[in-house]
């Protein structure tokens, strides 16, 4: 994925939306995620209470992260698990594959862990000659596919069951034209438990690590976490460092906030607690800066290390539920994504910030109350006072500044517009303008509101000084 020439966020969105039907349904599809996670949250009397304490529980932990995470270390180490430090991607890959050369293994089964994504895992570990096989249900079927996950909780969200049922009768042998939903997940069933048995090493991500303990928490709802994890002799947790929470008596808010906030459950299905390794067998923690420390340090940016990685803010976005979980070229994708991505490379992901109406709506589910389109706003800012923009959008603006800086100026380019648009719309109305190519321009307007205000303001404050 990484490899490929990065296509605009506007571009590939323009893309998905040559599909209108498929459109829909992925916008209905999401928004009806949202309602269910509107519903559970509601029948909690004290839900904002929970998400004030839990961003209270971030804001301590990110203003006294460097604490957490050696006393996370050393309850670990003293727990028999052993702790490696990633100062990057690089650095996270070379230790995971480091273990498996250690003990001679050329396959891996993993549960879903966006830091892998992020972390382009699985593409490095394939140049080794590692066969990795994602045995989350939603990352295997885009795995097959060779696509990313287009969602954190939904992986295979844009897809629809004839498009599963497509990838497995390809590459599972399952009958063509078979859409039932559970004769294709029997067949995934049966294609992963070889995986589960075969398998001597087990990678999983980490929902929350406690510092308390030295234990760390996965959340899944359909046990691959668990299956590869106790079937294997090695476990290899991945996690990004601000993954930390102070003490276990947290997750009773953490885990109350997460599932309803993801998918409108009440809680994962699954929340396991890892804290020691069996008799003869070996746990690796891996803890992952790649960025965040310049993102912690950023103080109208640290709060996105809040994140719990629900998804909520996704499944409320009209951009991202119109515009697919592809467009963002980035392995989090949606409004956290939009806040994420810069950080680690501006001009990479510059285009991202400005994927927003800026509604607010992703401000309002987020379970850690991160201020989501204020950040978008802000990062508009510094992308552009550092030269990230492109030029044709800088010379708009800057021409845009110039106009509205100069009343004179401002009128006779009203003028001009109004006349263009009634004499000449085809000017306006063609595929060069880019609001044209989404929406129907307005009719013009006889006069600006200046004119109309001088010839009717004054007779309407008499009338209304006479009423």
């Amino acid at each position: 994925m990484h490899s490929k020439k990065q296509i605009q966020h506007s571009e590939a969105a323009a893309d998905f939306n040559k599909d209108i039907p498929r459109v829909d349904w992925h916008d209905e599809t999401l928004w009806y995620v949202r309602e269910k996670r509107d519903k559970a949250a509601f029948q909690i009397p004290d839900w904002e209470l929970l998400r004030e304490t839990a961003s209270q529980i971030k804001n301590n932990v990110l203003a006294n992260i460097h604490d957490y995470l050696i006393q996370f270390e050393s309850k670990a180490k003293a727990n028999g698990v052993i702790v490696h430090w990633a100062a990057n991607a690089e650095e996270h890959n070379k230790i995971v594959h480091s273990i498996m050369a250690k003990h001679g293994v050329n396959q891996m089964v993993k549960s879903k862990s966006m830091l892998t994504e992020e972390c382009h895992l699985n593409e490095y570990l394939a140049e080794k000659g590692i066969d990795v096989i994602d045995s989350d249900l939603g990352e295997r079927i885009v795995q097959l596919r060779k696509e990313p996950p287009s969602h954190i909780v939904l992986p295979a969200i844009h897809l629809k069951k004839e498009d599963v049922s497509e990838t497995f009768h390809e590459h599972l042998g399952t009958e063509a034209g078979n859409n039932d939903p559970q004769y294709l997940t029997e067949a995934a069933r049966l294609h992963l438990r070889d995986t589960f048995l075969t398998r001597k090493v087990a990678l999983t991500g980490v929902n929350f690590a406690v510092a308390e303990t030295g234990e760390f928490v996965v959340c899944t709802n359909e046990g691959n976490a668990d299956m590869g994890v106790h079937l294997a002799d090695v476990h290899i947790a991945c996690m990004g460092f601000e993954k930390i929470i102070p003490q276990r008596k947290h997750l009773g808010v953490f885990l109350r906030l997460l599932a309803r906030s993801a998918t409108g459950q009440p809680i994962t299905t699954f929340s396991s607690h890892f804290n020691t390794p069996r008799a003869g067998k070996e746990m690796h923690i891996v803890i992952v800066d790649n960025g965040r420390s310049t993102q912690l340090g950023r103080e109208d940016f640290r709060n996105s290390l809040k994140c719990i990685r629900c998804g909520a803010c996704m499944n409320t976005c009209p951009v991202y539920r119109r515009s697919g979980g592809h467009s963002y070229h980035n392995a989090v994708a949606g409004p956290i994504g939009s806040i994420l991505a810069p950080n680690l490379d501006m001009s990479k992901n510059a285009d991202l910030p400005f994927a927003s109406t800026l509604c607010g709506s992703c401000t309002n589910v987020c379970p850690v109350k991160i201020d989501i389109h204020d950040q978008l706003y802000k990062w508009r800012q510094v992308l552009v006072k550092e030269g990230h923009t492109p030029i044709g959008k800088t010379i708009a603006m800057n021409g845009m500044a110039a106009v509205l800086s100069k009343p004179m100026v401002f009128n006779l380019a009203g003028k001009a517009g109004r006349l263009v648009m009634q004499k000449i719309p085809v000017l306006v109305n063609n595929n060069f303008n880019p609001w044209y190519k989404q929406r129907e321009m307005p009719s013009p307007p006889d006069e600006s509101f200046r004119e109309w205000y001088k010839k009717n303001g004054k007779e309407s404050k008499s009338q209304n000084n006479g009423q």
